[in-house]
């Protein structure tokens, strides 16, 4: 009896454990098949909606049209939006140097987003459509409203730029790309090209600025011979100091006209005509003495020496002839006249010739230079043709000669002094001083 009643139990306790898990496997069921049905109706509604934007373009075509589409039909047109030609509209683009549409975008001008249509670009038909519509609201001729011109060129450009299939193409090509536009095209912002200068104008403003600095050159060239010859007046340089027969001339000039502008005041002073009084003071010493006799030298020597126009070997004042311009026109003509003498003096020297007068004196003036060949005297002149100073030996010995003369040396020492550089004995320059 016992028996029975636990083999009782235990076969109900097995049934209730599979009552609980047939009803855990219902709940579950029942919990998945709700899901997806929800998941289908929602998936439904969305299907829905996008068959009411699809089609031929007519909003009358039904859910059922969609339907009956079969998976191999070709792409569906997605329903383009006609722009209304407000700049507002027109979008941007980086095209600072306008080689497709400026800063708009040449899609949203006619009329066409990028963002929508997806992978179905608009094709070259609807660009047409578009453009002709675009063109005939804002043709000058039939819309006088302000900026129709404008935006009737700007719809005309973005038509060309999209009908020409290579220039489309970098168009897309450059939307997301900035950097490579630059490269190729560059940017407006960083520079701009300066418009041409006339060629004309730089070279008249260049021989304008040359003939001013050469004639100024030669006014200082002058200027500077004229200042060392007041000062060599004014304080009676020798030769061996730095003067010349020409400051010595002058300063003999400049003391007479002293002396006699002194003995015209000393005779008002005399006859009681002059308003000058001598002043008394401290006795001047002899170098105040020299001095004040300079500072009334100075503005006669000074005038003596402006009386001068040409100091030779090409120290003189400025004329016309000094001009860039000017001597220009003779360089053609100094350059020919050189050329044909040195070819004539080669020839010559080819048939083995003696040099006449006229190629010693080139030659000798050539290596002295021209300041010096005008400062010497006549006699010093034929004396030097004589001594064949384009020969280097000659023209070194001849200067050194030149330098004990200004040094003041005597006849006797110049003797010794050439005796011994012969033998080695002393170098150039050495006891020049020394009498």
């Amino acid at each position: 009896m016992l028996m029975n009643n636990a083999t009782d139990r235990s076969g109900y306790t097995r049934m209730v454990c599979c009552y609980r898990q047939w009803c855990i496997f219902i709940l579950l069921a029942i919990v998945v098949v709700v899901s997806y049905s929800l998941a289908y109706a929602l998936e439904g509604n969305a299907g829905a909606g996008v068959a009411e934007n699809v089609g031929l373009g007519h909003p009358s075509n039904t859910a059922s049209d969609s339907s009956d589409a079969r998976p191999d039909s070709p792409p569906i047109n997605i329903k383009r939006t006609t722009s209304s030609g407000d700049e507002d509209d027109w979008g941007s683009f980086y095209d600072p140097n306008k080689v497709f549409c400026g800063k708009f975008d040449c899609y949203k001008i006619l009329g066409f987003d990028h963002e929508t249509w997806g992978s179905h670009p608009p094709t070259l038909k609807e660009i047409t459509k578009s453009y002709r519509a675009l063109s005939r609201k804002w043709h000058p001729d039939k819309n006088k409203a302000k900026g129709a011109r404008e935006k009737f060129v700007a719809i005309a450009k973005a038509y060309e730029v999209l009908t020409n299939k290579d220039k489309r193409a970098e168009y897309d090509h450059f939307r997301d790309r900035p950097d490579e536009y630059f490269v190729k095209y560059g940017s407006s912002v960083l520079y701009s090209y300066v418009p041409k200068s006339d060629a004309h104008i730089i070279v008249i403003f260049f021989l304008i600025v040359g003939s001013l600095f050469t004639y100024f050159a030669q006014k200082n060239k002058w200027q500077t011979i004229a200042n060392h010859l007041v000062k060599a007046a004014v304080e009676g340089l020798s030769p061996r100091e730095g003067g010349s027969t020409e400051s010595i001339d002058i300063r003999g000039k400049a003391l007479a006209i002293l002396a006699e502008k002194r003995e015209e005041k000393e005779e008002k002073q005399s006859n009681g005509t002059s308003t000058e009084k001598k002043k008394k003071g401290p006795k001047m010493t002899g170098r105040e003495k020299k001095e004040k006799e300079w500072d009334e030298l100075r503005p006669i020597c000074t005038k003596l020496v402006n009386e001068i126009d040409d100091f030779g070997a090409g120290f003189r004042k400025p004329t016309f002839q000094d001009f860039l311009v000017v001597k220009m026109v003779k360089w053609p003509y100094y350059l020919t006249t050189s050329l044909l003498w040195w070819s004539k003096y080669a020839l010559r020297r080819l048939r083995k010739l003696e040099i006449n007068d006229e190629e010693r004196e080139v030659l000798t003036r050539n290596a002295v230079g021209e300041v010096t060949w005008v400062a010497v005297s006549d006699e010093e002149r034929k004396k030097m043709l004589t001594l064949q100073l384009w020969v280097t030996d000659n023209l070194v010995e001849w200067r050194e000669e030149q330098e004990m003369k200004l040094a003041g040396l005597s006849a006797n020492k110049m003797k010794q002094i050439k005796k011994m550089r012969k033998k080695g004995g002393a170098e150039s320059g050495e006891d020049l001083h020394m009498d």
